[in-house]
């Protein structure tokens, strides 16, 4: 991407799930002055090889580091949807609430994991948020009948987003330059306490240097993060 969107929408998975994937993109686009808002679909109280902790204490641990990580990047607004972890399914409630958010923020840019992956494995919850946020961008919130209550009864116009950035891609065709912005994305994903255990503060810099190094493509910039970007007719 050349231009940089002025209204991002970041749809989320789990708790935490974006620093990885794009928070070099995030970190990059604001400060060059978009409007971002992430959505968390749900509360992340799964994810955890610890058998001592709760999930109560697990989704407030999560909530909490998300909601740090989104501040470290200067993210504008977080909305927790607080589904509960590994429960996402293909409903017309779920992609409501989507449609509900793309209205809201009327985005020029939508960014959400791969749906379509084959060779490498992705979390149940990541491909069903990719395939319904994509339906709830295209045809969901560009038409006043599809979910026509959110237009009738909260005044929600129809908004056609111009692109859909998947991130965790096999087949990235748009690579973003995170150079200047990939210390924001560093200590972002340090937040994340939670996630990282027994991993050492260089450990950590080591693999998301060598990840944007892959990032980067061919793109010719030192780092990088890739996506598969499709665009529609707005």
């Amino acid at each position: 991407m050349v231009d940089t969107p002025q209204r991002v929408l970041v749809v989320i998975p789990h708790p935490n799930d974006s620093e990885l994937w794009c928070a070099g993109s995030v970190a990059k686009w604001i400060g060059e002055g978009a409007i971002v808002r992430y959505v968390v679909c749900t509360d992340g109280s799964r994810g955890t090889s610890d058998p001592e902790v709760s999930r109560p204490d697990l989704a407030a641990t999560r909530e909490r580091e998300q909601a740090d990580a989104a501040r470290e990047l200067g993210v504008h607004e977080l909305v927790a949807l607080g589904r509960p972890d590994g429960g996402l399914e293909d409903t017309d409630d779920f992609r409501r609430e989507l449609v509900r958010q793309i209205r809201q923020v009327r985005p020029d840019v939508v960014v959400c994991p791969e749906p379509y992956r084959k060779n490498l494995a992705w979390h149940r919850d990541n491909r069903i948020t990719g395939q319904v946020t994509l339906d709830a961008v295209f045809p969901c919130a560009r038409d006043h009948l599809h979910f026509e209550e959110l237009w009738r009864d909260e005044g929600l116009e129809p908004h056609k987003t111009g692109t859909v950035l998947f991130w965790g891609t096999e087949t990235p065709n748009t690579f973003i330059d995170i150079g200047e912005s990939i210390a924001f994305k560093v200590r972002a994903v340090k937040v994340n306490k939670s996630r990282l255990t027994g991993q050492s503060s260089e450990e950590i810099d080591g693999y998301i240097q060598h990840q944007a190094r892959e990032g980067a493509g061919d793109s010719g910039a030192s780092y990088g993060e890739a996506f598969r970007s499709i665009t529609f007719r707005t």
